[in-house]
């Protein structure tokens, strides 16, 4: 059984083949012209994708998932930065510490809060 692995370029790497035409241009030559369809003469940049024919192409880029991608791409792509902020990783410890010198100690007597019970032996 023959399964098809497509790998796709991530919206980081489309946004930066948008701004730098060298980068596309990278990409473009990393594939043989033989391999692709249309031999690489039709290609969609918001997609990252080969199409066959110019028709493909044209109706490729009525359609929804081509519009989605288009709107998703007008969005600024995550940093790293923002990337470990999200998942609790920080590069400045700034706000940590200076929560830590706001913070004191308090203690509660528990032995008159009525909230423990005495047993009796």
């Amino acid at each position: 059984m023959k399964t098809d692995i497509r790998t796709y370029r991530d919206l980081d790497q489309i946004s930066e083949d948008i701004r730098s035409p060298k980068h596309l241009e990278q990409h473009k030559i990393s594939k043989a012209a033989e391999d692709l369809p249309g031999l690489g003469q039709f290609y969609c940049v918001e997609c990252a994708k080969w199409f066959e024919s110019e028709h493909s192409l044209v109706t490729h880029r009525k359609g929804s998932t081509h519009k989605r991608r288009v709107k998703a791409l007008k969005d600024e792509p995550y940093t790293q930065k923002e990337a470990e902020a999200a998942i609790g990783l920080r590069t400045d410890n700034g706000p940590r510490q200076a929560a830590k010198e706001n913070t004191t100690d308090v203690e509660i007597d528990m032995e008159n809060s009525g909230l423990m019970e005495e047993v009796a032996i």
